[in-house]
């Protein structure tokens, strides 16, 4: 209701999406939802009970906090696995709600074990095992201590899965470091049964190694960019679609950002435009203000460069994106008004904003300009393909 501009969610293209990701997964593979990074910008609040409508269960978050978030914007129970951070005094609040989360040093488990043995319930957690990313995950030499420590507590955990991740599965450049990795992650999987324990899912899979190697898809995979519409890399949409006879995108993007022109004025040749002297009128011409700045994540290096939508027409934005507003060239629809529609990202009439394109404007990656967008802009659920909205409130 107060807000400078709104995002927009589609759930049509949302729907469409997961279909598709799950057709290529296959009957017997669970789908987790990846939604760090408040659900790549679209909103975990709002992403998660439209995300459990078209069928998930399951959602892979970073930290306690998005645990927290997903949890209570569930309606549905679903499974939340933290994959990154939780502090120890958290595990108290994770273990009593069901909720699971990687072990991938031994700080962690043993103050998981001993929780969960305070709270007389068992952990459910996902072994890591570090097989060529170096981050997170236990070596050949700590696994086989990892694993002595939890047979001797088997009482205390529940082994809800043994979990890697690849480095970098969207560039063909890293095509041997994967293929070493998943020798790796198989060769920790045969050394973990062989002691009789057995993950109930093993999962190594994000969007790019689902996309260009199967093999890894296994029990579960943990996709994020894809559900939300786009590519890991142009070097997976080629790998995907060139074993399709439609060569068309088959992903619809989800999201959209939309504003409003908050005034416009007439400009005159050799006035200049906004702060400084780095934008001068070489001609007389139309301006529209737009409440929209790098505080609301369009960034400050479109100054000069970036595009928005107005009457389904591209106009240019001039001058220096400011904190709160951008400055958008209009001499071109001067029809435009106070209240009129501003595209940043989506589609207005046959025209559009892609993200890709306004992450190359801004030397951003898709992921990036996504997870910059704050958690403050009110996300718009549509419906349908029409005007109908939800707003969150």
């Amino acid at each position: 209701m107060f807000a400078t501009s709104t995002i927009h969610i589609n759930r049509k293209a949302l729907e469409s999406n997961l279909q598709i990701i799950k057709n290529y997964l296959g009957p017997n593979v669970t789908l987790s939802s990846v939604i760090k990074g408040n659900a790549y910008g679209h909103g975990i609040e709002v992403f998660v009970p439209l995300a459990e409508e078209c069928g998930i269960n399951h959602f892979s978050v970073f930290n306690a906090d998005e645990a927290f978030r997903a949890h209570k914007a569930s309606v549905q129970n679903s499974t939340i696995m933290i994959m990154g951070m939780i502090e120890n005094q958290d595990l108290r609040w994770a273990i009593k709600n069901d909720i699971e989360f990687f072990v991938f040093e031994f700080d962690r488990l043993s103050a998981a074990l001993e929780i969960a043995r305070e709270v007389g319930k068992p952990a459910k957690i996902h072994l890591e095992v570090e097989t060529g990313m170096n981050r997170t995950g236990f070596n050949n030499t700590q696994l086989t201590k990892a694993i002595e420590i939890l047979k001797k507590h088997e009482e205390l955990f529940s082994l809800e899965g043994l979990c890697t991740h690849y480095a970098g599965a969207e560039s063909i450049a890293n095509h041997a470091r994967i293929k070493t990795q998943i020798r790796r992650y198989r060769s920790a999987y045969k050394k973990v049964v062989s002691h009789n324990l057995i993950p109930k899912k093993r999962h190594t899979a994000c969007s790019a190694a689902a996309l260009s190697y199967p093999e890894t898809i296994m029990d579960m995979a943990r996709i994020g960019i894809m559900q939300y519409g786009f590519w890991p890399s142009i070097e997976t949409f080629i790998n995907f679609i060139g074993k399709k006879e439609n060569k068309q995108d088959p992903l619809e993007r989800v999201i959209s950002w939309k504003s409003k022109v908050m005034n416009t004025k007439n400009v005159k040749t050799g006035e200049f435009i906004g702060y400084g002297t780095s934008y001068i009128a070489r001609s007389n011409m139309k301006i529209a203000t737009v409440p929209v700045g790098y505080a609301h994540g369009y960034s400050r290096s479109l100054s000069f460069q970036g595009r928005v939508l107005i009457h389904g027409q591209r106009v240019d934005v001039i001058g220096i994106v400011n904190m709160n507003l951008l400055i958008a060239r209009i001499s071109d629809v001067p029809q435009t008004e106070k209240g009129d529609e501003v595209v940043m990202i989506g589609k207005q009439g046959d025209s559009e904003i892609t993200v890709a394109s306004f992450g190359d404007f801004s030397n951003q990656l898709n992921y990036e300009l996504l997870t910059r967008l704050p958690m403050d802009i009110p996300r718009v659920v549509k419906l349908n393909r029409e005007d109908l909205d939800i707003y969150d409130k």
